[in-house]
């Protein structure tokens, strides 16, 4: 066993930089001060911007950009992670970026920071011997939580900057089994909500004196679980309710509880949107009786709008590099749950494309050596392609 730190690829020492940076949202703790290190000294020019406010806490961004004019492709990314759960479960510290047998061992290694650290590498690579075209990195540290303060924001900067982007590229783990398996070009949309139901607290014993919403909160349950919501559409699976928790506070077995709640969570397809996902989430409501009983509900955070990328040039070139390293030639996906592409989305075509994310968000997450030389490869080929006018792309 050896800790990684004067071996080894660009990519690769700079992912055990990071992974040792414990910046467990929103905690920066240093890691956007080695990705700007690290773009600065190979011509980037890096800007932190820290955005707050909208109930949310403060977040700092990194935007970094070489070139000015061409063709402009974006990398996006975020150096935040999620709570690595109690240290003493893990082979190695969860912020260690310990190396056994090939493999990063840490917090943030396939998500995303062998992304970040990839693109970062391949990027600086391409500038060494290249001048054509912009390249522009994108890098919040909230992502894993509210997204309120990040890539959102940044990005709405980054167009008031005069950015205008053609094509972008997020490096979250896009692969499902085997590097290079699947390139994700949409997202479903995702909504979450909270019912709430509020009756009349009472004695079991004198029913007619209470009003209670356990029922209530049972029938809604079941309509909202059990009712369709679609059959799928032409890139995307059928939408789906999640009812994730039910709520009465009680304690007690002889008392009528006077309130409860429901939790729910919806992953919708390109059929809905915002404003038609309210109004079915109104109508399941409406199909309840609850005469006595007052039902209401309201929406948790933004909604994640679906996207869909077309497929281009720019995607072709994206896949047949894919194949040309990994040796596999990937689906175009749209499973899984929501990204910051949803953001970048709004702004120009987008495709996510990374590691496999078994290991993402466990005890003991980890990457193979092997897959952030190849990923890093992947990226540097996409960038020699994209700025190639004469470059014929076949339908995919």
């Amino acid at each position: 066993m050896t800790l990684y730190s004067d071996a080894g690829t660009p990519a690769v020492k700079l992912l055990c930089e990071l992974i040792r940076c414990p910046s467990v949202t929103p905690i920066e703790a240093g890691v956007l001060d080695r990705v700007e290190a690290f773009l600065t000294a190979c011509g980037f020019t890096c800007t932190r911007v820290t955005f707050d406010g909208d109930g949310s806490y403060a977040v700092d961004n990194l935007f970094a950009t070489r070139g000015s004019k061409g063709r402009h492709i974006l990398f996006g990314g975020h150096t935040d992670v999620v709570p690595e759960g109690n240290p003493d479960h893990w082979r190695h510290g969860p912020f260690s970026a310990q190396i056994e047998d090939g493999v990063v061992w840490g917090r943030g290694a396939v998500d995303m920071k062998s992304g970040v650290a990839a693109f970062c590498a391949a990027a600086a690579d391409y500038a060494k011997n290249n001048q054509d075209g912009i390249i522009s990195l994108a890098i919040t540290n909230d992502e894993e939580a509210d997204s309120i303060n990040g890539t959102k924001k940044l990005m709405q900067w980054a167009k008031e900057q005069g950015h205008q982007f053609d094509f972008a590229i997020v490096g979250e783990p896009s692969s499902a089994h085997i590097l290079g398996d699947n390139i994700k070009i949409g997202r479903r949309g995702t909504i979450s909500g909270i019912v709430h139901v509020r009756g009349k607290q009472g004695h079991s014993a004198y029913p007619h004196r209470a009003c209670n919403p356990v029922p209530v909160l049972a029938k809604l349950a079941t309509i909202l679980s059990e009712t369709k919501l679609d059959d799928g559409s032409e890139h995307f699976e059928a939408s789906n309710l999640e009812v994730t928790s039910i709520d009465v506070e009680n304690k007690a077995t002889n008392v009528i509880p006077a309130q409860g709640r429901l939790s729910f969570n919806i992953r919708f397809n390109d059929h809905w949107n915002g404003d038609k996902i309210r109004g079915w989430i109104n109508d399941r409501l409406a199909e309840v009786n609850a005469e006595g009983i007052d039902v209401s509900w309201k929406q948790i955070a933004a909604v994640a709008q679906c996207f869909i990328s077309p497929v281009s040039k720019d995607m072709e070139i994206v896949r047949r590099a894919v194949e040309h390293i990994s040796g596999k030639n990937p689906e175009l996906a749209t499973f899984g749950g929501t990204s910051d592409a949803r953001f970048i989305a709004n702004y120009c075509p987008v495709v996510e494309c990374g590691l496999v994310g078994e290991t993402m968000h466990q005890v003991d997450e980890r990457v193979e050596i092997e897959q952030v030389n190849k990923l890093t490869e992947i990226y540097l080929e996409i960038l020699q392609n994209f700025f190639k006018p004469q470059v014929e792309a076949k339908n995919p």
